[in-house]
């Protein structure tokens, strides 16, 4: 799949896109996707932006409910970073239950899980940066709760990857599939995976019923594991040449927002903390993806240093990631900025934020 990095293109993406076939199709692999999610991640455009665009065509919750309610997904994960904090990179609610295994399997860098659904597409991820919602739920179940493995090491290196990597949405998303988020422990058999995959597959380490499949031992595909060295290459970048006498417009790699005070004058920056991504390295082409996007940003100068460093007094996005920036702090996006408080699930928050958006 292409992701475009000029703003038009995505306004068009959004505007093809079809929310009915969406939710009829949207857990096959070969279904109806957005292909929205490098970008909603990166900030570049907004949840709100979205629902607008959408509802300028007639299209509103009767007909786009479901693709709204995985955008408030999104949503809830990012409420939950805003009032965790880095909580969310530790098993959340309950500890991780079974682990036996840490690091990440062979199998899974090889692509050689003897899964033939996974492995066609996990020996493309990394050129790709992209995989389907449902597989990733399918890699963290195989993992998780067939392999024993805590979700932390694996978690680290799909966000590594991922075009669309969302702390939030990744880290909670394997919490919630090995039930450290969640009431239970997410499976999925092989038969499962045949009927979304489009695969005819038996005789693998997931070819039995729910009732068995957890009392099964560890594959011996799975039991041989490693450790990342997982690297962030900062890029390049010029001197800032900034005008002492303009405010000064901040941006991270979560809040490119083209639209952000668009028109006004000023300075903008792009930030890239070191410190940040010593502990939440990306690849060299989410990073290039990131710089990519930011080139719609006119005017947009790239530092890579520490935000504390650069005496400024920024106007900024507020976001979890920039939580210790100083400034003007302008309000996050969200589809429902009234909805305040901590939600115990996210059918609760939902509950809730269909009502105002119906």
């Amino acid at each position: 799949m292409d992701f475009p990095t000029k703003l038009e293109a995505v306004y068009a993406r959004i505007d093809q896109f079809d929310p009915i076939h969406y939710a009829r199709t949207r857990n096959f692999i070969q279904g109806g996707v957005s292909y929205l999610s490098p970008y909603l991640s990166r900030g570049f455009i907004t949840v709100p932006q979205v629902v607008a665009r959408l509802k300028s065509r007639g299209i509103g919750m009767d007909q786009a409910e479901k693709f709204i309610q995985e955008l408030a997904w999104r949503e809830f994960y990012t409420r939950t970073w805003f009032q965790k904090g880095d909580q969310i990179f530790a098993d959340i609610r309950h500890a991780q239950v079974g682990v036996q295994n840490i690091g990440i399997p062979e199998a899974i860098l090889s692509a050689r899980t003897g899964i033939r659904a996974m492995d066609k597409h996990l020996a493309i991820f990394p050129q790709t940066g992209y995989l389907h919602n449902h597989l990733r739920m399918y890699l963290a179940a195989i993992l998780c709760n067939v392999g024993k493995y805590h979700w932390l090491a694996p978690a680290n290196w799909l966000y590594y990857h991922l075009l669309d990597g969302d702390l939030a949405s990744n880290a909670l998303s394997w919490q919630w599939c090995a039930g450290t988020f969640s009431s239970k422990p997410y499976y999925a058999n092989q038969a499962n995976i045949n009927t979304y995959t489009g695969m005819e597959q038996s005789g693998t380490f997931l070819d039995y019923s729910y009732e068995e499949l957890p009392l099964q031992a560890v594959p011996d595909a799975l039991k041989k594991s490693t450790e990342l060295n997982l690297v962030f290459e900062a890029p390049r970048t010029q001197p800032l040449q900034l005008k002492l006498d303009c405010r000064t417009f901040i941006y991270t790699h979560y809040t490119l927002d083209p639209t952000f005070h668009q028109g006004e004058e000023g300075n903008r920056i792009l930030v890239l903390e070191p410190s940040h991504f010593k502990k939440h390295p990306m690849s060299p082409r989410t990073i290039q993806f990131i710089l990519d996007l930011a080139a719609n940003i006119p005017g947009l100068q790239v530092y890579v240093g520490e935000y504390t460093d650069l005496a400024v007094h920024g106007i900024f996005r507020d976001h979890p990631i920039n939580a210790h920036f100083k400034g003007i702090r302008e309000a996050y996006p969200c589809l429902a900025p009234s909805l305040v408080g901590e939600f115990p699930s996210f059918f609760s928050f939902w509950n809730k934020l269909a009502k105002q958006l119906a």
